[in-house]
């Protein structure tokens, strides 16, 4: 019997052709820390397709072997829908999605990446880390998403870019008054907690506000800090229980890395703390406002690191290839939704007159089009800001989705249309769409995603969130019924 960390052959990184010079140097480094803070866990986990992490707790003193091993988990964790239903036939041969390891729910192997490395500060003597998915033969798992966005990256950095990206995410933290939850209760028990607001809300940006609520926010400050995530700012939104954080702009695999870890960190720092944080984008409680994902990205050169998007004279808002970016994300912002925007309640933003886009539509400095151009000639900073996104998107198809469109933009030399003053007017763009449906029809019918994905992850992907579609089609909403049920 192997233990955990083998996998039943000598070297699954070496195997995997992932085992260099700079890695084992990484290693070493994460070793050295582990065993100075003496770390009696680990949790190795990979962010499955809803961009949710799962993983595995072991032994720290069982590191060294992980790292170079890797340790197996069961790859029925890639068929699920949100529901935690098997969407792909798992005791078929090849799961239904055509490979051979997975038949009967095998295992596919988690290899841990050295540079994630974090210790928790709220669990005690614990380390964190994300994993790439290999198959026991060594090959990447073609349905991690992880994967999926650095094929993306490749992509830029074979013609010299490099995708930067700025976190902006809005989720809401109710308090919990009753944490009390009966043996009966089960999935989706958070609906039976005791929950109050944890701020009034409707004083946008109100210090009064957030001084109500400064001490959690002060130690959530400090723990994400400590695994390095410091918000660059903690901000107050308009709803009742609703804040935004910030962050500072990085390059590459790590925005999206980032965006992972800080989902899972902020749900388990205010459970341990009486708080329940949610990025659903639309909670049905009371005077709930919805919450979106702003991400600000701008490509730069990767030899000298300069933004590639500031404008050489003020005639223009971006550069020439800033320009051909932005016409590459309006193009493909139809059949991009389902990666932008995965859920259901994500499309109850797309409202107009609301700080949330309707139409697909860009603007400079309007916080109403879907993308907002930020800065201009001589400001380093310029930027594109795409406001269509929902907080609980997979990071790594979010990102991966504004990546491939913007470099088709690139490639084709497109120019966009005129920017709007007025994003909510007929004449500023086609709608987006108003529903998962027909974001998930869109998606499937795209010859732009099944080139640049592949038939097989985008049929895959299609298969969930149909059924994620479907179910909630053949539900009775409260609406429904008090719409109905004593009125007919």
């Amino acid at each position: 019997m192997t233990s955990p960390g083998q996998t039943g052959r000598t070297n699954l990184a070496e195997a995997a052709g992932v085992d260099t010079d700079e890695r084992r140097e990484r290693v070493a480094g994460v070793l050295a820390e582990a065993h100075s803070a003496g770390l009696h866990s680990v949790r190795l986990a990979f962010a499955d397709q809803h961009g949710m992490l799962r993983g595995k707790t072991l032994r720290a003193d069982l590191l060294s072997g992980l790292m170079e091993n890797g340790v197996g988990i069961t790859s029925a964790l890639l068929m699920k829908d949100t529901a935690q239903n098997n969407v792909h036939p798992v005791w078929a041969v090849g799961s239904g999605v055509g490979e051979p390891s997975m038949t009967g729910a095998g295992d596919v192997m988690m290899l841990p990446d050295p540079s994630t490395f974090r210790i928790l500060p709220w669990v005690g003597g614990t380390g964190w880390l994300l994993c790439d998915l290999y198959t026991p033969e060594a090959n990447p798992v073609g349905l991690s998403t992880r994967h999926v966005y650095r094929a993306a990256v490749d992509r830029l950095d074979q013609l010299g870019y490099q995708f930067q990206a700025g976190l902006e995410v809005e989720f809401h933290l109710y308090q919990v008054d009753n944490p009390h939850l009966s043996v009966t209760d089960s999935r989706g028990a958070v609906e039976r907690l005791a929950l109050s607001h944890s701020h009034l809300g409707y004083v946008y940006l109100g210090e009064g506000r957030q001084d109500k609520i400064e001490p959690f926010l002060e130690l959530l400050r400090a723990d994400l800090s400590a695994i390095g995530l410091a918000p660059r700012s903690m901000e107050l939104e308009l709803g009742p229980s609703q804040v935004e954080l910030t962050f500072s702009p990085s390059v590459g695999l790590v925005p999206a890395d980032e965006a992972v870890f800080l989902r899972s960190a902020i749900k388990q720092i205010a459970h341990r703390n009486g708080l329940h944080a949610t990025f659903m984008s639309r909670p049905n409680l009371p005077n709930s406002f919805t919450s979106g994902w702003h991400l600000h990205q701008s490509l730069l050169d990767s030899q000298t690191g300069e933004n590639l998007f500031v404008p050489t004279d003020g005639s223009s808002p971006l550069s020439s290839l800033g320009a051909s970016y932005v016409a590459g994300l309006l193009a493909k912002a139809a059949e991009s939704c389902l990666l932008t925007t995965p859920t259901i309640t994500g499309y109850k933003r797309y409202r107009p007159d609301s700080l949330a886009p309707d139409r697909i539509a860009w603007g400079c400095e309007n916080r109403g089009a879907m993308l907002r151009i930020v800065g201009g000639a001589n400001d380093p900073a310029t930027r594109v800001e795409n406001r269509v996104g929902d907080s609980g998107a997979n990071p790594y198809l979010y990102l991966a989705s504004q990546v491939l469109s913007g470099l088709a933009g690139i490639q084709a030399g497109a120019e966009p249309p005129p920017p709007t003053d007025l994003p909510y007017q007929d004449a500023a763009g086609p709608r987006l769409h108003r529903n998962l449906g027909d974001a998930i029809e869109a998606f499937a019918a795209s010859s732009f995603y099944r080139e640049v994905l592949g038939d097989p992850f985008v049929d895959y992907l299609v298969a969930i969130k149909q059924n994620e579609w479907s179910r909630f089609l053949s539900a009775v909403t409260d609406w429904e019924q008090e719409e109905y049920f004593d009125l007919l």
